[in-house]
């Protein structure tokens, strides 16, 4: 493993464009559009043989995912055949990572089957051209945010909240698939209504089809323990259409997956009116949201381990294209895939070229092959999904959550119940409602470090974090640890405020430091004016030392300067202590 890393990194070195500013402008613009015009250039004939193999591999992994994603989205099998064939022939010429696959995912993919029903009202292939619409929006958003720079977007849902709403995907996508495990029809609803419904028709539970689905859920179990990384659901899907096709299972209750058309689909847009766009909105935000995170997290993951760079902002243009081309093809929204990236990474892959080998693998068999999985069994399939489940459910992350900190974990809970309460495309809206508002909250209440001086120097640091500092008789020092706008400076004075009203013994002087603060707004720089006006009808010395030019330029310009003692570039925290110590020593 330690060679295959070794390897990757030498890749990824000699795949960095080089002499760059010699090369024209247009070329440099195109290659910063496309970068596997760059890659390509240098690439060495003795990574294909990596690349094909992980390809290879990677197709093996996708095709039975496409069909078991696009079960949870409600659409016919081939869709999700489609979408991987698609968005895979695009995402490899303009993705940053070297080893992210594109695919459909189970979160999205029950994003999308949870949210198209009443739109489509009972008609399947209104259904489906909905849910390809949906994809192609995507891709507008996806391409708007690049256009936008808006690659920093994806830091704004919190790792916490991305726990909770995978584990609420989970545990919905088993209320889902359980019946079809059982052998029998499920229900509609939230999860509790999915749920109750599955408790109380255990009863009708056909035995073949549950043992058929047990015995290819300890096989995928058993893959996964024994042969991590490998494509088991791929020869999962291949026993169970041979045990199908030898035994008459529909004498015994079992259902098939049904008729999967050989060849490709029709390439266009798909057939949906105006009005629709508005409704599908709300979705395609939902799953731009998902799919940008995901897509980041794992290309992040991997520019780290292997040692290359990656470009959040350019995945973005990598989403666009496959999501336009997954529309234009019948297929619906993909993202980033976890285990496809990782089965594609443990498979040797060297550069993108693997993810374009794996769309044309799954174009031979959409072609030649798709037609043989009509005697795929369901509860095989339901086996499958639930399979892929255990990847979103963690329960060691949330155990983290508790020990390390309760609030992130009450934030993960809050976005785990607002899935099973309130819907999947409600509950991305939660968690993104909950990301930002912890952003504010964090940002509206700064740390204010309560100063004293180090031990035996003229330096001044966090009593908190070092009790033995020594407080200045007569003088409390304050330093905001981050920028004052309007919406936290209130907080920031209320602390120095509070913090004075407690002492036992009124300061002669209080100082603030602001060489942590790199901005003051309007607002804040009256606000500390008004600071500065209570506590000297309090008789106490107010003076504001080592402010950045901006801030000092912001305060004078405001006409508060002069309330802080006048402010300049050259007092520090320790010349205004010795200048007070020298003035009440006269």
């Amino acid at each position: 493993m330690g060679n295959e890393t070794a390897a990757t990194k030498e890749t990824a070195t000699e795949l960095q464009p080089t002499d760059s500013e010699s090369q024209p402008a247009a070329r440099r613009r195109w290659n910063n559009i496309i970068p596997a015009l760059t890659w390509l250039r240098a690439y060495q004939p003795h990574w294909l043989r990596a690349d094909l193999i992980a390809g290879i591999t990677l197709a093996a992994y996708l095709m039975p995912a496409g069909l078991a994603d696009a079960s949870l989205a409600n659409v016919p099998p081939e869709a999700g055949l489609y979408a991987c064939l698609f968005s895979g022939l695009v995402f490899w010429l303009f993705c940053s990572s070297r080893h992210t696959a594109v695919t459909v995912t189970s979160a999205i993919s029950v994003l999308v089957g949870a949210s198209l029903g009443d739109l489509a009202g009972g008609d399947g292939s209104r259904f489906w051209a909905l849910a390809s619409c949906t994809a192609l929006i995507v891709g507008a958003l996806a391409f708007i945010a690049w256009l936008a720079k808006a690659g920093v977007i994806v830091n704004f849902i919190s790792e916490s909240v991305l726990v909770g709403f995978k584990c609420g995907i989970a545990l919905f996508i088993a209320s889902t698939q359980l019946p079809k495990l059982f052998g029998f029809k499920g229900s509609h609803g939230d999860f509790w209504e999915r749920s109750g419904y599955f408790f109380s028709h255990l009863r009708e539970t056909n035995t073949a089809s549950f043992l058929l689905g047990v015995s290819a859920l300890i096989l995928l179990l058993l893959g996964k323990r024994f042969l991590k990384n490998k494509p088991v659901a791929l020869f999962v899907v291949i026993a169970g259409v041979l045990f199908a096709s030898t035994m008459d299972l529909g004498s015994l209750g079992v259902k098939v997956l049904g008729d999967v058309p050989q060849g490709l689909p029709p390439f266009g847009l798909p057939s949906v009116h105006l009005s629709d766009l508005n409704d599908l909105l709300p979705l395609a935000l939902g799953c731009f949201l998902l799919g940008t995170v995901e897509t980041a997290a794992l290309g992040r993951m991997f520019a780290v381990k292997h040692g290359y760079r990656f470009d959040p902002n350019q995945e973005l243009l990598g989403i666009a294209g496959a999501n336009v081309m997954a529309g234009l093809g019948h297929g619906f929204p993909v993202s980033g895939g976890m285990s496809q990236s990782l089965v594609n990474e443990s498979g040797g892959a060297r550069t993108p070229l693997s993810g374009f080998i794996a769309a044309l693998l799954m174009l031979l068999i959409v072609l030649f092959l798709s037609a043989a999985l009509r005697n795929l069994p369901q509860p095989v399939l339901a086996a499958i999904v639930l399979m892929a489940v255990t990847g979103l459910f963690k329960l060691s992350a949330l155990k983290h959550l508790w020990r390390a900190d309760r609030a992130e974990f009450i934030v993960a809970v809050a976005a785990l119940l607002g899935v099973l309460g309130s819907g999947l495309l409600r509950g991305v809206m939660i968690g993104a409602v909950i990301s930002l508002v912890q952003l504010l909250r964090a940002a509206s209440r700064p740390h204010v470090a309560f100063l004293g001086r180090i031990q035996g120097t003229s330096r001044f640091s966090d009593r908190e974090r070092h009790p033995d500092n020594k407080l200045i008789p007569g003088v409390l020092i304050f330093r905001p640890e981050s920028g004052l706008v309007y919406f936290n400076v209130d907080n920031v004075c209320k602390t120095i405020l509070d913090r004075v009203s407690a002492e036992p013994a009124q300061p002669k002087l209080v100082l603030l430091d602001l060489s942590a603060a790199p901005r003051v707004d309007l607002q804040s720089a009256q606000a500390l004016g008004e600071l500065a006006n209570e506590l000297t009808a309090k008789h106490i010395q107010f003076q504001a030392v080592e402010a950045r030019s901006s801030v000092r330029d912001r305060l004078r310009n405001e006409g508060v300067d002069a309330k802080f003692g006048g402010i300049n570039r050259f007092t520090s925290v320790a010349d205004a202590v010795e200048a007070f110590q020298k003035t009440r020593a006269r």
